[in-house]
């Protein structure tokens, strides 16, 4: 929507915008919470203080895209369709809609205050949706138990003696990745969502600082399968194919952890804009650096667990099969797809309410929000 003298709607100061719309430093560039669709969309490729948040979590969808479509190229790879890659198509689903969620967040956010509470309670169901689609796949192709079925005693070969998938290198962790794993990473995520989306209506001051460390348990939890691995003898001999294939694992670990390290640092800590405040409102600010290294992190995730698919590929005596009759049987539709439907149905639940109170809370200042800060009564400047 245009002025009467043909310009964009103008950006406003943080003292122009309700109190519920200001980011701590964030001295200028704000959108008026009463935009249009249209405008909320044009406002993309204007240099308001929302642009870079969009951008740096609208085109790493296609960064991560051209990375993640590689594995279905790979020699001995099963088709994309096959039940080995459901794992990796819910890791995908959870890490596309974060990614999109979130740099549609930024966009959308300035069409009312409810929608953008709207906005964020998606942006935080979507992380959580995340952490149990990287779950799903640590469980099938990084714990060398979960999901893996013997082809037979002469297939072994390849296999480290000492370090079989038949047993545990550490017995205690059967019942818990066996049992436990997969539903304590879905009531975690919840859990996650439901304080996320509380900070929005409570909490305020140490928002932050709360959103961080709430999703600090998710990590550790879904983890739980890498930490075994690096504190366990590999599954496959040295002198194999596998062995050098899966290598990197750890590497793509170590840089996935420093990444969420940098960006919880940059969310907790609003550096640099903290100690100049109004410089950075536009490019630079903190939620920008917090979304590449979110980013980065995503990455050298999605490379690990490339790095064990590929080893499982190379490996004769390691096998996913849905209908196998190891103790752990191979990936299913019921026990991926299955599992982020009914995650991803308690996560919409928990946003609709929340939505509602949100509508109840903000609702009724719409229309005194539109007669305070009429479009039509803004300036040009």
């Amino acid at each position: 929507m245009l002025l009467n003298c043909g310009q964009p709607l103008p950006l406003l100061r943080h003292t122009d915008v309700p109190p519920r719309v200001i980011e701590n430093f964030i001295l200028t560039g704000y959108r008026f919470p009463n935009y249009s669709l249209w405008d909320c969309l044009l406002s993309a490729f204007r240099p308001t203080n929302e642009t870079g948040n969009f951008w740096t979590h609208f085109l790493p969808v296609f960064i991560f895209f051209y990375y993640f479509v590689e594995v279905f190229g790979w020699e001995g790879a099963p088709d994309s369709g096959e039940p080995f890659f459901y794992p990796l198509w819910n890791y995908f689903i959870g890490v596309s809609c974060l990614l999109m969620a979130s740099s549609m967040a930024h966009l959308l956010n300035s069409m009312s205050l409810v929608v953008r509470e709207v906005c964020f309670f998606v942006d935080y169901g979507t992380i959580s949706a995340y952490t149990v689609g990287s779950s799903l796949a640590y469980y099938y192709y990084i714990h060398p138990q979960a999901g893996i079925a013997e082809t037979g005693s002469s297939s072994r070969v390849e296999l480290n003696r000492e370090a079989a998938p038949s047993a545990y290198a550490i017995p205690e962790c059967s019942v818990f990745f066996e049992t436990y794993y997969i539903p304590c990473a879905c009531v975690v995520a919840i859990i996650c969502v439901l304080s996320c989306c509380n900070t929005r209506q409570r909490w305020r001051q140490h928002r932050y600082i709360i959103r961080t460390l709430v999703f600090l348990l998710p990590f550790l939890i879904s983890s739980t399968p890498i930490f075994y691995r690096l504190l366990t003898r590999s599954p496959y001999s040295t002198s194999s194919s596998s062995f050098t294939a899966s290598t990197p694992m750890a590497r793509f670990f170590y840089r996935h952890c420093l990444w969420l390290l940098v960006s919880a640092i940059f969310n907790i800590s609003k550096f640099p804009e903290r100690l100049a405040p109004g410089r950075f409102d536009i490019w630079g600010h903190s939620h920008q650096w917090f979304h590449c290294c979110t980013f980065l992190s995503i990455l050298d995730e999605l490379h690990m667990i490339k790095a064990e698919i590929k080893a499982i590929l190379l490996s004769p005596a390691l096998l996913l099969p849905p209908t196998s009759l190891s103790h752990l049987p191979g990936p299913t539709v019921a026990s991926t797809y299955g599992v982020m439907l009914l995650l991803q149905t308690t996560i919409v639940s928990i946003i609709v309410w929340f939505s509602w109170r949100a509508n109840c809370i903000y609702g009724s200042q719409r229309e005194q929000l539109e007669k305070k800060h009429p479009k039509k009564h803004l300036k040009c400047h």
